[in-house]
């Protein structure tokens, strides 16, 4: 529940208590027995806060905590009174972009959340320069297909109704299967012809996710996405998600998982530095320091689309290591869009994030971070470390989405595992994946 919603269902409670409460002190004006004083008041007022803070505190025990960035929101710099709007636009016309790799690497991508999507219930999803209709039928399976009716054009998901395992389009009723795309039905023909049909895109729903695959040249999945039992099984709950809008080529995110050198220097600070990193350096939070130790390496066969990255993370304080708060981190990347971040912690418990990247439009990515933890471990806990990542992460994202992509990037040998892991994401390239032919200049948050 967002704090709107607790002032929508609170608020008018606190206006009918105050109104029965002031009603009685005024019915009793007749009898000559009223007299009104502050005191009154005042109770309501305590009581009204009292509610708000009790509703506040449960939304913090209870709530799984849910942070969706604007694509404006992180990672820009507002100056001279411009809105944080105008600063990113600016930046997208300004900044040069550099000899990109293809846009679109083949593999599996996130659309939704499983509970986002209800029974009988289609979305409008963007992904990969499409427009998505995105529907659960009454078989309860996810189903995805492109968004435009082939007839006239119309949005499938804009108005559209899901009929069975069927998506009918709002402007003439046409039926579209969601298991094959193809049209089983034109309520004013006599028949449907058999070339009637949408594109259906290869899809499955693991983990709590809904994720299609995407390839340059219509290829079927050449691997799948590997199952948490732990969520399966329902040991581990969903605790939240958060979700950024970054202006950067994709492979420009996972690639961070072999630069090593830059955690020393952008992550080390604390997280109550916040995420300006014009700021983050400053002396008021230098007690408060991350300690990083990382190895990346690529799989093999039969696993070749993986990658493992070892973190040890380790805080100081006033100079002092707590030991109780070091954390061991194994990220495996699963192809070009999924990441596992496996928490284990003899004192915080188990878990995962799924760190997951949607291209958009070529230099727009859709990341979201969506967190499973115990069911036994305190809800606060999990909800810290996302949120502890999300600081972390933001930081990365004004690198971001201010940056050029270097193709032929100046190196040191400590930087060899930069090389290592272009090579590794080049596997997901094919001959036929789609490039950047032109900027959109006209596209303004």
């Amino acid at each position: 529940m967002s704090t709107k919603k607790a002032v929508a269902v609170i608020g008018p409670g606190l206006a009918a208590m105050l109104f029965i409460l002031v009603r009685h002190q005024l019915d009793s004006v007749d009898t000559g027995f009223f007299i009104w004083t502050g005191t009154g008041l005042l109770g309501c007022i305590v009581t009204g806060v009292s509610l708000l803070a009790m509703g506040w505190l449960y939304r913090l025990i209870f709530y799984p905590l849910v942070l969706l960035r604007t694509p404006e929101d992180v990672g820009y710099i507002t100056v001279g009174g411009r809105s944080k709007a105008q600063a990113a636009n600016d930046v997208r016309r300004r900044r040069k972009i550099g000899e990109l790799p293809p846009v679109y690497p083949n593999g599996w991508y996130r659309v939704l959340d499983s509970h986002m999507l209800d029974r009988g219930e289609v979305k409008n999803v963007s992904a990969l320069g499409e427009q998505l209709a995105v529907f659960r039928g009454q078989d309860g399976k996810a189903y995805v297909l492109d968004g435009y009716c082939p007839h006239l054009g119309a949005h499938l998901a804009v108005g559209g109704r899901v009929v069975g395992n069927c998506i009918e389009c709002p402007f003439h009723g046409w039926h579209f299967q969601g298991n094959n795309g193809k049209c089983v039905k034109i309520p004013y023909a006599e028949k449907v012809p058999e070339f009637a049909k949408v594109r259906c895109w290869p899809n499955c729903e693991i983990n709590g996710q809904i994720l299609i695959w995407f390839h340059c040249d219509g290829e079927d999945p050449q691997w799948n996405v590997p199952e948490q039992h732990e969520i399966t099984k329902g040991e581990w709950v969903y605790r939240g998600r958060t979700e950024h809008f970054i202006n950067a080529h994709i492979e420009e995110i996972p690639e961070n998982a072999a630069d090593v050198a830059h955690l020393a220097h952008l992550h080390t600070p604390g997280i109550l530095s916040g995420v300006d990193l014009r700021y983050t350096n400053s002396n008021t939070w230098k007690f408060l320091r991350h300690d990083w130790k990382v190895q990346w390496a690529p799989e093999s066969e039969p696993n070749k689309h993986c990658s493992q990255m070892l973190v040890k993370h380790a805080l100081t304080v006033f100079g002092h290591h707590w030991p109780l708060l070091d954390i061991h981190v194994v990220a495996r990347q699963v192809g070009p869009g999924v990441v596992f971040l496996l928490f284990n912690h003899s004192f915080l418990g188990r878990g995962v994030i799924m760190h997951c990247v949607t291209p958009v439009e070529p230099l727009l990515q859709c990341v979201s971070h969506i967190i499973f933890y115990q069911s036994n471990i305190p809800a606060l806990v999990p909800k810290f470390i996302l949120r502890a990542e999300c600081t972390q992460f933001e930081r990365d994202v004004m690198i971001w989405n201010n940056k050029k992509y270097i193709s032929q990037p100046l190196l040191v040998k400590e930087d060899s595992a930069i090389l290592k892991h272009r090579r590794w994401f080049s596997q997901f390239y094919s001959e036929n994946s789609p490039r950047l032919q032109y900027q959109r200049d006209t596209f303004d948050f």
